[in-house]
């Protein structure tokens, strides 16, 4: 047990004597469990309860409201004109880092002969990453994006310009409606090592309330929603 470890059981241990906690108390184990089983909801407002091309609205203004630029796109050709489009609009390299998502490789890429995509985990040097969203809250205009292969957590901290792609199917109202579909995708207690969740670029007012982006990631975030 490491020292952290030690000071952690100390402290809960401290907390368990104060309110009379032994290890045969069953009843509250019980409720400790009915809570892990059964999610039970907070207060969800109205807004996260609209219809689908509503709750699309909603993303979209919600993005913009923090930074984002947001862009609908219909096909997956106009999705990767998009991003093209973009980097070329910004005087960027045509170069654009990726990690292994099914859904990201099947976009045709073709139609993009000029752009070249590097594969893997970010580095230092890169420019540009794209990322797929495994879905997104409307209620907050908010990404959620996993740790893996498919998509290393470095895409979206390293580069200046992030790109996130999320399908139009696979945006919900709620947070508990997104970590539904989280539970359904990995199971019950496997969710991904991490869990990250973007609604703008990174921006912090630390020093003298001034307005820096890029303080701790990208300084542009653009969303593509395909579909």
């Amino acid at each position: 047990m490491t020292p952290s470890d030690q000071a952690r059981a100390l402290v809960l241990s401290r907390i368990r004597a104060a309110l009379g906690v032994t290890s045969k108390d069953r009843k509250r184990e019980q409720a400790v469990e009915g809570r892990l089983h059964n999610h039970p909801r907070g207060t969800i407002p109205g807004r996260a309860r609209a219809d689908h091309e509503a709750l699309l609205d909603l993303m979209i203004t919600m993005l913009k409201s923090q930074g984002a630029e947001t862009t609908r796109a219909t096909t997956p050709e106009e999705a990767v004109r998009v991003i093209v489009g973009d980097l070329g609009a910004h005087n960027l390299p045509s170069i654009l880092r990726m990690g292994n998502d099914p859904m990201l490789g099947a976009l045709p890429w073709d139609t993009a002969p000029l752009l070249e995509r590097l594969s893997g985990r970010a580095v230092p040097d890169d420019r540009a990453a794209l990322s797929g969203a495994v879905t997104a809250v409307a209620e907050t205009g908010t990404l959620v994006l996993v740790s893996g292969a498919d998509n290393p957590t470095t895409l979206a901290f390293l580069p200046e310009v992030h790109f996130i792609l999320v399908r139009a199917g696979d945006v919900v109202g709620s947070y508990e409606a997104a970590f539904d579909r989280l539970r359904a995708i990995y199971g019950e207690g496997s969710l991904p090592r991490t869990v990250n969740l973007i609604s703008g670029p990174s921006r912090t007012a630390d020093i003298e309330q001034t307005i820096v982006r890029g303080a701790h990631g990208p300084k542009r975030l653009h969303v593509v929603i395909l579909g």
